[in-house]
């Protein structure tokens, strides 16, 4: 019974219409401050948790998930190494490529790319570039054509399309009479490509690893062979067994480590904003404070008739400490509500306030994505939602603790 009438006075006080409702404003704006603070916690969370997921989507359908190439380069026996890789559990393909630097010449337009001679029959099975091409197929790269597929950001600083020709100059030289001369090539663009990163879409050109060889002059070598894996995040520790296995003398890596620093910062940034915005979610809980410190005030009266029916300073203390747990519980769920509705749909929102503004909030070349995802996970709505309510509990601790040393007959003597 006494839990009973706790729960019906304390939510009585949160309704109070004294003073023409100014405590139930207060306790109401509380709650649209709690609100606000834990959805835009969970919003930018999930913002960060959908940069990061569709970071590493759009990594592993342009990279290799391990590499393994020569120590000094280039890759001799990379026939044995294929044969080695394939027959292992969990290694889905193992292609061999060439990769050097170069640079791209289109007339006065140059810039510096990465070259990558492929064998297209089998790079379709290593990545997911052969899907990403939107002009052109991965079988046009032929031996001996000096064909080349481009990025379309390269293709565009280029100005440069399908049908064009660009030159590729290797940074080695050749001797000659009148000295060192740049080796080069003319290859014709016969597709382009969209990853959707852009560091791939505006430095990397594709052609067939025989070209490639010649122009390195690299013979039947390769630089390494790629791995695809069943299981991408058994990257290291795969290519480390592989390595041990053929004897060592590679250089090995993976796509966590190459792209290590994306997610790292990722991360960081994650666990600063966190904190930085948790302090809204903290102000929100100091509002609480300030809104029971003036129910107590107004209620100096009511709390001292309960205390001489017989109501003891725990009485007093569970009524108020209702009313805190009531306004952060509600501040609480409506947040994790919004946040969620907002991070589902932020993408379209997002799309309408760029088409009202005339601008673009994601530039591809810092961002390497042009729109915004967002991926709610449920632990960080959890944890939100239980850092949230413990900042509201504590925040209640104090005004009811006030409320419950309430003298009756110094609540009284006036009245």
């Amino acid at each position: 019974m006494s839990s009973a009438y706790e729960w019906l006075i304390g939510t009585r006080h949160l309704r109070s219409t004294h003073r023409r409702g100014f405590v139930s404003f207060v306790a109401l704006v509380s709650v649209v401050g709690l609100m606000l603070g834990v959805a835009t916690l969970i919003v930018v969370l999930s913002v960060m948790n959908g940069f990061e997921r569709e970071l590493r989507s759009r990594i592993l359908s342009v990279t290799a998930h391990g590499t393994l190439t020569g120590i000094d380069g280039a890759l001799r026996d990379w026939h044995d190494v294929q044969y080695a890789a394939l027959r292992r559990p969990g290694v889905i393909a193992a292609v061999p490529f060439i990769e050097a630097e170069a640079m791209v010449a289109n007339g006065k337009r140059v810039t510096g790319a990465m070259v990558r001679g492929v064998l297209p029959s089998e790079e379709r099975k290593a990545t997911g570039l052969a899907q990403r091409l939107t002009a052109g197929h991965l079988e046009d790269l032929q031996p001996g054509k000096y064909r080349t597929i481009l990025g379309t950001a390269l293709a565009r600083e280029l100005q440069v399309g399908v049908g064009d020709s660009v030159v590729l100059i290797a940074p080695e030289g050749t001797a000659t009479p009148i000295g060192v001369v740049p080796r080069n090539r003319t290859f014709h663009v016969v597709g382009l490509f969209e990853s959707g990163m852009y560091e791939f879409d505006r430095s990397l050109a594709l052609v067939h690893m025989t070209d490639a060889a010649k122009l390195y002059r690299l013979g039947d070598r390769a630089t390494g062979v790629r791995l695809a894996l069943a299981d991408p995040l058994r990257a290291p520790s795969l290519v480390r067994q592989l390595a041990t296995a053929l004897g060592g003398g590679y250089y090995i890596t993976d796509w966590t480590r190459d792209h290590a620093n994306f997610f790292r910062s990722i991360e960081i940034t994650k666990t600063m904003m966190f904190v930085i915005l948790l302090m809204i979610v903290g102000v929100a809980a100091f509002n609480i404070v300030a809104t029971l410190v003036m129910i107590v005030k107004e209620k100096q009266t009511d709390i001292a008739i309960l205390r001489t029916l017989g109501a003891g300073p725990r009485n007093i203390l569970g009524v108020f400490g209702i009313q805190g747990v009531m306004i952060g519980l509600a501040g609480t769920a409506l947040g994790a509500g919004l946040g969620i509705l907002i991070s589902n749909n932020l993408q379209a929102l997002v799309s309408a306030l760029e088409r009202a503004l005339g601008t673009q909030f994601l530039d591809a070349r810092v961002y390497y994505m042009s729109d915004l995802p967002a991926y709610v996970e449920g632990i960080d709505v959890l944890r939100v939602c239980t850092v949230a309510f413990l900042l509201c509990a504590l925040a209640t601790l104090y005004p009811a603790w006030r409320a419950s040393r309430t003298a009756p007959a110094e609540a009284l003597r006036h009245d």
